[in-house]
Parts: C-alpha cells; structure tokens; sequence
C-alpha cells in the first residue's frame, strides 16, 4: 500500500486528489497553447477517405457492373452504337449512385462519431477543469478514476489501487497494477519510468484513482503508433451487407440460367445471335437487383443520422440493423432507470453517538470534491458530503485537521471503500476538531480508520468489533430500510496508533451509523419501459444493489417482477444457481460483473437477441457480449462508451426505444424494396419468355429494358429505402433473429411479377409488330412504378418531407418513361415509336392492375 500525500486543506476536488510535492500546478494555458503547436491534436489521425477515381474503379469491379462492360464491348465490337449508349448511360448512372451514396455514408459515420466527444480532468494553472481528449499536451497533469479510459501515454505520479486493463494492447485479461514515482523522479526531466508507473492510451482504469502526468499524444503516443499501421484497411461490410451481397449472388444465378433459356429459344426461331445475347445479357442485368447494396447502405447511413437527431449516437452501421430484431433489452438500474442523483433520506446511529459523528465519517471517507468548473463525482459520494454540510459540518476544515493517508477505493467485488486518516495530537484545553468526538488526545501519533459499503459486507462480526446485540439491530434496522427500497450503506471507524495500514486490511471496527439514500425513478423510464413491452421486447433488470432496491425500482418503471428478485451471493443464500435458471427471471439483484456476462449469454443461447443498457466500468464486460451494447453518454464512463454499440447522449432509457424504432425501419425498407425491385426483374423476365408463345418474338428489345430498369430501379430503389416506419411497426414483435429477409415474400413476388408481365405482353399483342415494344415498355414501366407506389409505407404521419420523397421520385421516373416514347431523339436510339391512345389507355389501365394487386398481397407489415 503506498501512502498519498496529504490534501492541500482546501477541501474540495483538488484536496481530495491530494497532487505530492513537486508535482505541481499543472501546465500553464500559455504552455499549453506552446505546446499544442508542436505536438498537434491528441488525435490518431484518420485514414484519408479514397478519392473519388478509386470508388469508381471499386464499383466498376462490381460483378454486375461488370456484366454491362462485357455487353457495352460487345455493342461496339457488332457496331451497334444504340444499345452500346443506352448501356454507357446505365453504367453511369448506377455508377454515380452508388459512388454518391458510399461518400453519403461515409460523412454520416465520420460526423456521428464527432457528437460523442471525450473528456478528461486536468489541472492547469493550479485549478481543476474538465478539457476535450484531444486537447492534450505533454506534461498535462489528468487525473483518472475508475471507468476512465486514459487518454494519452503517460505516468503515474499519485495513486491510489490504480489497477488497468491493458489488454487492447498486451491480449492478457488480468488488469495490471500501477505505482506512483516518487515526487522527486517525476520531477526529473531525464528521470527513468518504471513500467509499473506506465500508462498508455486506450487502456482502462478498472480500479483505483490517480494523477498522471502525459508523456506522449497522438501518434506518439503506443496506440497511435499501431493504429499507424492499419491506416488505409478498408472498412469490412456489415453483416446485413454481406447477406444482401449473396442474397443478389443467389439471384443473379438464377436471372443467368432463366436468360439463358431466353437466349435459347430466340436463336431457335431465327433472331440474331448479337441481339439475343444483348438481350440475354440485359435482361440479366434487369432481373438482378443491382441497386440493393446502395439501398442497404443508404438504409442504415439515413438511420444512423436520424438516430444521432434523436440522441442516440451510433458507433457501428452494423448496430442500425440488429436494433431492429432486439428481443430483450436488459439494463442496469443507477443512472437508467433512476436519475442518478441520489439524497440522503434517513440516518441512524447507535445509542451514544451523533447525527454529526456519522456525518464527519461519510465525509471523511469520500473521494467527492466541490464539483469546480464541472468535474463530475459519484451522486452517492456527492449526496452524503451535500448531506453533511448541510447539518453543520465544515468540510473543509474537516479534511484539513484529518488529512488522508492512504486507501481502499470502492470496488464492486468488495463492495466497501475504507481510508486512513493521520489524527494530530491536541493538548487538553484545546477545543476539539469540528465533526468528530471526541478528540484524540496523547503524544504518540495516532490514526483514524473509516469504512463505508453495503450492510451485509459491513454489519459482520469478522468486520465488527461490537456486541451481538447492536450487529442484531442494525442488521434488522438496514434489511427494514433496504424493503422501503432505500440504498443503504453502513458506516463504521476505529481511531489506532498504527502509523500505516498493514497489507491493505483495516482493523476491527466500531459502528457509527446507517445511511439510507433514494435514488428516485426517472421520470420517463416507465413510460419507455411500457413502450418496450408492447414492441414485443422483453425487459430485465440486472444489478448489483440490494434485491429490495431492485424490487421497488422495478416495480416503480413497470418492469414484470415475476416470482419476485433474485438475489445472487447473498451471505444466507443457497447453493448457487445455474445461469440458465438464473435467466429465467427478470429482476436480478446483487449481480457482478461476471455474473452480467453469464446472464447475456445464457440469454442468447435461449435464443433472445440481447441489448444491454449501462454505463459504469463494470458494465463494460456485459456490453461488449450483448449483441448491442447501449452505453450512456453523459454519467457513462468512458470504458462503458468504448464498449458499447450505441451511445445516449441523453442518458434517457425512451431513446433506446426511438433506436429500436429506426432498426425496424431499415429492414422493412430493405424488405420493401425486395418485393419491388426482384418482382420487376422477374417480370421482365417473364415477358421476354412468354413472348414468342403468344406470337410476340422479342416484346422489349435490349435497349429498352436497360432503360426500363435504369427508370423504375435505380431512382424508386432509393426512395423505397427513406420510407418512414408504417403505422403499428412498434406493437408488434420484434422479426425473428434468424429470419430471411424474403421469408413470406416469395409468393407475393411471384404473383406481382405474372400481373406485370401479363398486362405488358397482352399490351404488345393487341398493339401489333410495330408498336408492341412501345406499347410493352409502357405498360411494364407504368407497372412496376404502381407497384413501388402501393408498397409506400402506411403512416398517418403528417404529408412531409419524408413522404414526398417517393412520389416526387416516381413522378420524375415517369416522365423519364414517357420521354422514351415521345422524345425523338431518345425514342430513335432505343428504337420505340409514339403509341396511340389506345396504348396509353392500356399502359393505364396496366398501372391500375398492378396497384391494385400489389395492395392485395402486400404484406401486413413488412
């Protein structure tokens, strides 16, 4: 155990960190400004995005793209410069799409990931203040504390227990202990460091506090030298994406073999080889839905940036998606479901003893400050030093005649904090210390040791040196506060003549008192805790408090008790429970953070897709194993926001709700365009089969259906994937993990494909050799644009923004429909002719049809 040196007796943050001789003021604002101009930013430089010339060379190695390069080099081998432009004009448009959208997508990840900014406490100028991460410099003075990630390569030069997790860069899982140089080596400029006093950036402080002067930022810094390396490593795909890239794999095998057939049977009856092979190819292109990466990462970038609107910041594309098909969400209760902001409610001493006396120990053992220029402390510790200045006690003063010598942090295995404070001796008729009695006396140096933590770690008769009966009545009074559904924590002392603590174990101590807090239920979390359970999603409370705390919280936001809390490692409970028995229950109290990770798992082999909701170091663990993790953004630790998936900047449980909201609504749009755009293919494909058995050799000729697919796939694809969420999304359960995202559609698709198809072909048949093909085109464009329409989302949303985006699309698309027929020089390079009325009439009446039917077999929800 290393001795701190004592508090300054100012009181406060700054005394409670307590900076040893020599370390310093800290860094002046004109030292750091110097210093700033040399060093940089305390930033890892990002990769460059790739310049526009490298996206378009990647999406023109798209397979399908490169399909239509293979047809364009084939149209000018064979002179056939019509289709050869038509085709050129298709590479490019779907070519700008989907080079548009990937620049889209990557600004919104880049400007999400600048909402959720870090921060550390340092001292500068001799006072404390809270700066951005990457305003760091060498020689920086930052203090760190549990939970906190540290923010640059740096030494420790006061500590106390500071234990972190190095293993983002060393790959082992036990947290390393660290130890403050001496004053006077961290004074030195040339001065060695130990590696035990080390600390690099990135890693995480588990235990312990301290202050540690930086050494190296940026990529300087051990973190930035490795992410060195991987500068320029493409970003894989999420696994959305790449289900989506084989799902058009899949098609794209089928579209080639049907096509085939098409190719097949035109040779048969005498067509040219170069035209039936431009239309087999085109007709490939058009089956397959080439679009649906662009849609998908549309999707989820239009999402991300809506949720970062709503609150909720997300660190992973991958996290949009599987939002959607959360089946439990299982949260942590302090700073969740409750405020945070805890208030002492009551107190009790045993006989002999003051309100003050109580008081002058909770303030004594407490590592809360003044809260100056807005560094942040535990609410617990904050709420007991507010409670003891406002009976009296003068803190400052306090601190000062009782100065700190060493310490046990608060850990959430132990459950108890403990501190050596130095007594100096006081002559008779000095008046005694205020908040403590009665004052030592004596020559010999003497030491107060003081206590706080849980009644069932404290109240024992291997930590209490008092009668059976008052352990007896404590014990009831604690269990009686803790059923209201209070925090209880019990405080005790002891004054020695050790100088030092031997070993870190204090002695035996006496009872001073109870001290019972509430921390109350935020005031939106039972309406958001209501809302998850009418969405299909399951809610469980997971916590570390006593079982009755986590009973009247969980009853207090409407959380299904069930049987009632289940208490894990309660000193009289049974033989331990298996995780999957444990599981079972919904409110589960006095869990570690081992026990957080078997419960997700346990959870996740039954089947639920896990969310978790957190925001302290020890839900670190947990949020990394659940399938998202939900940290929260203004109490969270920095630890729990580098685990997690998706961070609440609004520290508020309804957002979580809102994410969930946003996740369903891309895997419908994707779903939705699904339906639409492979029933279009295969509409196409149909028609081009069915042709020559109903007289009609070559309804659509290659030109024209690259121009069908290029109007009604490549603009309402994108559209369809901005759709908002259709009315009663969120009652209804969450889609199964395991789902297709065609399951239930194939039939539907089928049958939208036959009407489309049938309406076209009747419509050239009627039309004759000459105007069939216009009349087709027509009648199969106007088709599947009805169809896009009829799967609209059914929302009784206010006509917006939002819902505009798909008819004004459409509505463009159209006009590029008509102007196939009706523009002569568009009409003479695909080879169509201006209908007559009658063919319009017929193109109309096809629009009807399929509207009608796609409304007939459009999936209730999709």
């Amino acid at each position: 155990m290393r001795t701190a040196a004592a508090p300054d007796g100012a009181g406060g943050a700054q005394g409670t960190l307590g900076l040893p001789a020599g370390v310093g003021s800290g860094l002046s604002n004109a030292e750091v400004a110097r210093l700033r101009a040399v060093h940089g930013p305390n930033a890892i430089p990002a990769p460059r995005p790739p310049r526009v010339a490298v996206r378009v060379f990647r999406s023109l190695l798209d397979p399908l793209v490169l399909v239509l390069l293979a047809a364009l080099a084939l149209t000018l081998v064979t002179t056939d410069l019509t289709d050869a432009a038509v085709i050129g004009l298709v590479v490019l448009v779907n070519t700008t799409l989907a080079v548009r959208q990937e620049v889209s997508a990557d600004r919104a990840v880049r400007a999400l990931s600048s909402l959720v900014t870090p921060s550390a406490t340092v001292t500068r100028d001799g006072r404390q203040q809270s700066v951005s991460v990457e305003d760091l410099v060498p020689g920086d003075l930052v203090h760190l504390r549990q939970g906190d990630l540290v923010p640059a390569d740096a030494v420790l030069v006061s500590g106390t227990g500071v234990t972190v997790d190095e293993s983002m860069l060393t790959g082992e899982s036990e947290p390393v202990g660290k130890s403050p140089l001496s004053a006077q080596a961290s004074a030195g400029p040339d001065a060695a460091t130990p590696d035990d006093a080390t600390l690099y950036a990135g890693t995480a402080v588990v235990r312990g506090r301290g202050t540690v002067r930086v050494t190296a930022t940026g990529p300087a810094s051990a973190t930035g030298r490795i992410a060195a390396l991987v500068v320029g490593t493409q970003q894989r795909r999420t696994p959305l994406q790449q289900r989506m890239a084989r799902l058009s794999g899949q098609l794209a095998v089928a579209a080639v073999a049907l096509c085939s057939l098409v190719f097949v049977i035109g040779l048969l009856r005498g067509e040219p080889v170069e035209r039936m092979l431009l239309t087999g190819v085109s007709l490939i292109v058009a089956a397959v839905p080439e679009s649906l990466p662009v849609v998908v990462t549309l999707s989820m970038a239009l999402a991300a940036r809506r949720m970062a609107a709503r609150h909720a910041v997300v660190r992973n594309l991958a996290a949009v998606e599987t939002l959607g098909s959360v089946t439990l969400l299982a949260t942590d209760k302090t700073g969740t479901l409750t405020e945070g902001l805890m208030a002492v409610s009551s107190t009790w001493q045993p006989d002999g003893l003051l309100p003050q006396d109580l008081m002058a120990a909770v303030v004594l053992c407490n590592d809360a400050g003044d809260g100056v220029d807005g560094v942040r402390h535990d609410p617990t510790e904050s709420a007991l030093l507010a409670t003891a200045a406002s009976s009296g006690v003068d803190v400052a003063a306090l601190r000062a005649s009782r100065p700190r010598l060493s310490e046990l942090p608060f850990d959430s295995r132990t459950k108890r904090m403990t501190t050596w404070h130095a007594l100096r001796p006081t002559a008779k008729d000095e008046p005694p210390p205020p908040g403590w009695s009665p004052a030592p006396s004596g020559r010999g140096p003497r030491v107060l040791v003081v206590s706080k933590g849980a009644p069932e770690v404290m109240i024992r008769p291997e930590v209490l040196d008092d009668p059976p009966e008052l352990v007896a009545e404590a014990l009831e009074r604690a269990g009686a506060l803790a059923a209201a559904g209070e925090r209880v924590l019990a405080v005790a002392a002891v004054e020695v003549a050790t100088a030092l603590p031997t070993g870190g174990v204090a002695p035996p101590l006496h009872l001073v008192g109870l001290v019972a807090l509430r921390d109350l239920p935020r005031a939106a979390a039972a309406d958001a805790v209501s809302q998850c359970l009418r969405a299909g999603i399951e809610v469980g409370l997971v916590t570390g408090d006593h079982p009755a705390t986590a009973w009247a919280v969980a009853r207090a936001v409407n959380i299904p008790t069930g049987s009632g809390p289940l208490a894990l490692h309660e000193p009289a409970a049974p033989a331990p429970v298996d995780a999957v028995e444990v599981s079972r229950h919904r409110v589960i109290a006095r869990a570690t953070p081992a026990d957080k990770l078997e419960l997700i798992s346990a959870w996740q082999h039954a089947g639920h897709v896990v969310a978790m909701l957190g925001d302290g170091v020890n839900d670190a663990p947990a949020l990394h194993r659940a399938d998202i993790g939900v940290a929260m953004g203004r109490r969270g630790t920095e630890v729990a926001r580098e685990a997690a998936d998706v961070i609440l900047t609004d520290d508020n449980l309804g957002t979580v709700v809102a994410a969930v909201e946003e996740g369903r609504r891309v895997y419908a749009n994707i779903r939705r365009f699904l339906l639409y755009g492979i029933s279009g293919g295969a509409a196409e494909i149909l028609l081009m089969l069915a042709g020559p058995a109903a007289g009609v050799p070559l309804p659509l000729l290659p030109a024209q259906i690259l121009w069908v697919n290029l109007v009604t796939h490549s603009f309402a694809g994108a559209a369809l994937g901005a759709e908002p969420l259709e009315d009663g999304a969120m009652v209804r359960g969450p889609r199964p993990p395991r789902q297709n995202a065609l399951d239930g559609l194939w039939w539907r698709l089928l049958v939208l494909a036959a009407t489309v198809a049938t309406a076209a072909l009747l419509g050239a048949v009627v039309a004759g050799d000459r105007l069939g093909p216009s009349t087709a085109l027509l009648a199969l464009g106007v088709g599947q644009l009805c169809v896009a329409l009829a799967l609209q989302s059914r929302t009784s949303r206010p006509l917006g923004r939002q819902r505009l985006v798909l008819p004004l699309t459409l509505a463009a698309a159209a006009v590029l429909l008509v102007a196939a027929v009706t523009v002569p020089p568009l009409s003479h390079l695909l080879g169509t002719y201006l209908p007559p009325p009658a063919s319009w009439a017929w193109a109309a009446g096809s629009g009807l049809a399929a509207y009608a039917v796609a409304r007939w077999v459009r999936p209730s929800s999709l």
